[in-house]
């Protein structure tokens, strides 16, 4: 092929090749990094001019399986803005050469083994705001940037902090023992008197420490005798309540005929119990009464993004493409969190567009993990499993060899992406049960994107923005899992979906379907809380 791009910046081209060797890099590094620009490498961003030779602007190495030390290599990348070497196993020191990246403005060396001080140039750049430096998870590291010799002074001052802590461990652990003793002879008195609490199960022990424990009873009284309805799914019925505050909570009873067993009700509930994310629906309770299982989580009060893809919320406004980006990178956070945030790594398994919420101002959050499952051995890449989600969305390759991993979930939130896109559900049965993918290819065929965009949208949206969501939303949806991003990546290429279409949201002021901007000027999306918060934009044109 006669390719028309120029090549990358030789210097470029020479430090990526060492740090390609240097760690093995065990990725598809072949050829000119940078272009032609659909086939850069992946992990990084490169920008790009009709005259200049293309500039690697970003390398994202997380989760790689890097070993030994930061390679000088990496600052002879001088064009590099953002660099993540995060959930490795690099050591020594933070050299100081990284100092000398004239535009570098993201540093995540998160979750490393690194040792000594930080350079004290790094930390005038972070003071002065022109850096955002990641450092948790090195423990050896110090992080005020003076010598790490641990003086008499400071070891007193160490032994008395120590003292404190353990001293206020122990107050807790008393008061804690005291509350579940209060607890038990407070069901016991229940008993005596003909109350229905029993509480057996194992599984409640390790939810009891964290979340309420509603009785049926109590639930009743929430939901005004189970008054209003929020849905209907496999597991039971959602209704709608108030606790003793006022609060608005989502009451889901499981019903009699449902197929979920209880192990898979504890599933759920343990798993909510476990994650805090401000993309994943929140557990506030759950109730184990005799036959009764529920669970009680916060309300979102504008219900599924189906309902919204589907006109069904009851609202004429379509969401707007601003407001779908919106969605798409909050839900994309929430699930980068299962993934890279917990430990073991979670797989939500059911992704879709009825498992994602929305809260008042269109946040989005995912919700239901009855189906989740953990990785117990994070050495693994995946786990043998039956075959378990929702039609349309299940990953091919883990319906045909039972291989589960991260990349499954990748794939039904490429398929979700495809959704918000079009603003059609995955199978449609009037033409045949094609699938979405295949509409969507057909439709690309002509080059024209504006063919397969959601009708509703009337035009209002940035084409290169929604060029660059349809092609990640492919790649997430490719055949084998290999080629799938993750979904640090997902979201980062997301963010920058959003910075293209954000000059015009400026503009346009989008509003949301109770009037309000869905994002009022210089808000932040927050990130999840190991990824760096950043967007990376390329000066060239979206890959097409």
């Amino acid at each position: 092929m006669q390719l028309t791009e120029n090549a990358t910046d030789g210097s470029d081209v020479d430090a990526i090749g060492a740090i390609k060797k240097r760690y093995k890099v065990n990725r598809n590094w072949m050829g000119d990094p940078c272009a032609p620009e659909v086939y850069k490498w992946d992990g990084l961003d490169c920008s790009y001019s009709v005259s200049d030779s293309p500039r690697i602007t970003a390398v994202n190495l997380s989760s790689g399986g890097l070993m030994g030390t930061i390679d000088s290599s990496f600052a002879e990348l001088k064009a590099i803005k953002y660099l993540d070497l995060s959930y490795n196993n690099l050591t020594g020191q933070i050299p100081d050469t990284l100092v000398e990246l004239p535009t570098l403005e993201v540093l995540n060396l998160s979750n490393n083994q690194l040792t000594g001080s930080i350079p004290s140039a790094l930390l005038l750049k972070t003071q002065s705001g022109s850096l955002i430096l990641r450092i948790e998870g090195n423990p050896n590291l110090c992080a005020n940037g003076d010598s790490c010799t641990v003086t008499p002074t400071s070891t007193k001052k160490k032994i008395s902090t120590t003292l404190i802590v353990i001293l206020c461990i122990v107050a807790v652990v008393l008061l804690v023992v005291i509350v579940m003793f209060w607890r038990l002879r407070k069901r016991q008195g229940l008993n005596d008197h003909g109350g229905t609490m029993q509480v057996t199960d194992n599984h409640d022990r390790s939810l009891q420490l964290e979340n309420r424990q509603f009785t049926y009873t109590e639930l009743k009284n929430i939901t005004n005798n189970f008054a209003k309805v929020l849905g209907k799914g496999g597991f039971g019925t959602v209704y709608h309540g108030y606790l003793e505050d006022c609060t608005e909570v989502a009451v889901k009873m499981r019903s009699q005929s449902s197929s979920q067993e209880t192990k898979e009700f504890f599933a759920e509930a343990q798993s909510l119990t476990r994650v805090h994310h401000r993309n994943l629906v929140s557990l506030i309770g759950y109730c184990k009464d005799r036959d009764s299982l529920s669970l009680v989580y916060e309300y979102m009060s504008q219900g599924t993004l189906r309902d919204h893809l589907q006109g069904r919320n009851n609202t004429a406004i379509a969401l707007s493409w601003g407001q779908r980006l919106h969605i798409a990178v909050g839900a994309a956070q929430g699930l980068e969190y299962l993934h890279k945030g917990c430990r073991p790594p979670l797989i939500h398994r059911d992704v879709k567009t009825a498992n994602i919420l929305l809260s008042e101002r269109l946040e989005a959050k995912i919700a239901d993990f009855g189906l989740s499952k953990t990785f117990q051995n994070e050495v693994s890449t995946h786990v043998s499993t039956a075959v378990v989600g929702t039609l349309g969305y299940l990953d091919p390759e883990y319906y045909n060899n039972y291989q589960l991993s991260e990349k499954t979930d990748v794939y039904s939130f490429g398929v979700v992406l495809l959704e918000l896109i079009t603003g059609q559900p995955p199978v449609l049965q009037v033409s045949g049960g094609s699938h979405i993918i295949q509409r969507v290819r057909r439709g690309l065929a002509t080059g024209n994107v504006e063919d397969i965009v959601d009708a509703r949208l009337q035009g209002e949206y940035d084409v290169n923005s929604v060029w660059k969501c349809v092609d990640v939303a492919l790649k997430c949806t490719s055949q084998r899992s290999q080629q799938r991003p993750t979904m640090t990546d997902v979201v980062m290429q997301l963010k920058e979906s959003m910075e293209l279409q954000t000059p015009r949201d400026r503009i346009e002021s989008p509003i949301t379907s109770n009037g309000e901007r869905y994002m009022e000027e210089g808000d932040a999306i927050e990130s999840s809380p190991y990824v760096v918060e950043m967007t990376v934009v390329s000066s060239g044109p979206s890959a097409r």
